[in-house]
């Protein structure tokens, strides 16, 4: 049950476990300005503190126009049972997959729980738990710290960067270098993949360009190059937009696919028969690209 409590009594040590983002954070303060904190922040009450879990969103938002007292649920008296209950909630609070991937790190790393009781208590797979783990063994405290502060986007490092790199082998020091060069500079998942593309398996005068920060002339370069489509078909100009086509809505899909501003029958009913429909071609589709990327990677 929700308590009104000081904002004073937080204790933020698990801020930098939430993703940033500016864009969402300002929706918010509108929202708060004009109806107020409608869910309450949950946390945990030890004796020693009221650790904050969620709502740091809601906190900054509260903090920004000066409210000094905000709802609040407790979700424990431990910790690790705290962080436990928020991941089981996660998918009720869209909890991202690198929070939910951190957040078991610190089961794992700071209260010593192995994979299959974290899976036990949490109600997942092994496999479920052991992705997460790997996700964040494979992040460097750079790109960590890039990707939660919101200077680069979590989509971006998931669905472009993060199979770039195992399909590619490219390490840890080599991801930090071109991580540290484009985060914070407000570039589109779009541009960041043309720029990945251009740093690793691009020409040696790509690289330094990027290296060296010159990333609007490396961009219009790779546009360029990619709108010279003069030794193409019309056949291959048409597949090439095609697949520029599915790539955009692909990664709109995946954001907007987890907005909790969906809330009507008629919507819901209508959503559920086009993703079944996707489903069902989603298998035949993964081959079929993955056999389509591995032939034309070979000119």
């Amino acid at each position: 049950m929700a308590e009104q409590v000081e904002m004073s009594s937080f204790d933020l040590r698990y801020e930098g476990y939430r993703m940033r983002s500016s864009g969402a954070e300002k929706a918010l303060l509108l929202s708060i300005l004009e109806k107020g904190i409608r869910d309450p922040l949950q946390g945990i009450d030890t004796k020693q503190s009221r650790i904050l879990l969620d709502g740091f969103k809601r906190y900054r938002c509260a903090n920004k126009l000066g409210i000094g007292i905000v709802p609040y649920c407790s979700l424990s008296s431990d910790e690790a049972v705290g962080i436990i209950e928020l991941i089981r909630m996660s998918n009720a609070n869209s909890l991202s997959i690198l929070e939910q991937a951190k957040l078991i790190d610190e089961l794992k790393s700071v209260h010593h729980m192995s994979v299959s009781e974290i899976a036990r208590l949490v109600d997942k797979s092994k496999g479920w738990v052991g992705m997460r783990v790997g996700i964040i063994k494979q992040m460097s405290p750079l790109v960590m710290s890039k990707v939660f502060s919101g200077q680069f986007p979590v989509y971006a490092y998931m669905y472009t960067l993060r199979p770039f790199i195992r399909m590619n082998g490219i390490n840890k020091k080599e991801i930090d270098e071109f991580i540290g060069t484009v985060a914070g500079k407000n570039l589109s998942i779009r541009d960041i993949e043309l720029l990945a593309h251009g740093y690793f398996k691009g020409s040696d005068e790509l690289r330094s360009q990027i290296k060296g920060g010159n990333i609007s002339w490396v961009l219009n370069r790779l546009k360029e190059t990619s709108a010279n489509a003069g030794d193409c078909t019309e056949l291959e100009r048409q597949m090439l937009r095609e697949l520029e086509i599915t790539q955009k809505y692909m990664q709109r899909v995946t954001c907007k696919s987890q907005d909790k501003r969906f809330k009507t029958n008629c919507f819901f009913a209508q959503a559920n028969l086009l993703s079944g429909g996707i489903l069902r071609q989603l298998d035949a589709f993964t081959q079929a690209i993955r056999q389509f990327y591995d032939r034309t990677g070979q000119t």
